[in-house]
């Protein structure tokens, strides 16, 4: 793998700790066919536990939602609309579930497209971004400006929810 690659401990925090840091980094991609491409993340939202009414655990520990529970730095899939998977990075401490849903790289826009895009599907459910041989996370030269916005499509979470301002994304480099 590489020096570059994030551990554990970087996962192992609160999700509002890691999602702002993690737009800038670099999502690695390797491929069955020795194809290795690298992405900067541009756009993350954060979900917070349980209280968190956006945020899948709300309803409970479930099948689905078992990762969650599960140590930083794995990866939680899901599907929706029956067509597109949603690649999210699990973090914090097990059995305090949180997540942040990548929503954005470097000229690939929206969740769905990017996931088509990497080939990722329900078989990354649980990969470990730690020692993973088909996806991971690098630290990255360039650092960002950070914006801060709602989160995207998360009304039915209630107004409190879904003003918080736990969608970050790249504004600038510098």
């Amino acid at each position: 793998m590489t020096s570059n690659r994030l551990g554990f401990d970087f996962y192992n925090r609160d999700v509002l700790e890691v999602a702002p840091e993690l737009v800038g980094l670099t999502l690695v991609r390797a491929f069955d066919n020795d194809v290795v491409q690298r992405f900067i993340i541009t756009e993350v939202e954060a979900y917070r536990g349980v209280e968190d009414l956006a945020c899948h655990a709300s309803k409970g520990r479930t099948s689905r939602t078992e990762v969650m529970y599960q140590q930083g730095g794995l990866v939680y899939v899901y599907l929706i609309y029956g067509m597109y998977w949603m690649l999210n990075i699990v973090t914090g401490e097990p059995n305090n579930p949180q997540a942040i849903l990548i929503r954005g790289l470097e000229s690939c826009y929206g969740p769905g497209r990017l996931t088509k895009k990497l080939s990722i599907g329900k078989e990354f459910y649980g990969e470990n971004l730690s020692t993973s041989t088909r996806l991971w996370v690098e630290k990255s030269k360039k650092i960002p400006i950070i914006e801060t916005a709602p989160r995207i499509g998360v009304d039915y979470a209630g107004d409190d929810w879904a003003s918080k301002p736990w969608r970050f994304f790249i504004k600038g480099t510098y």
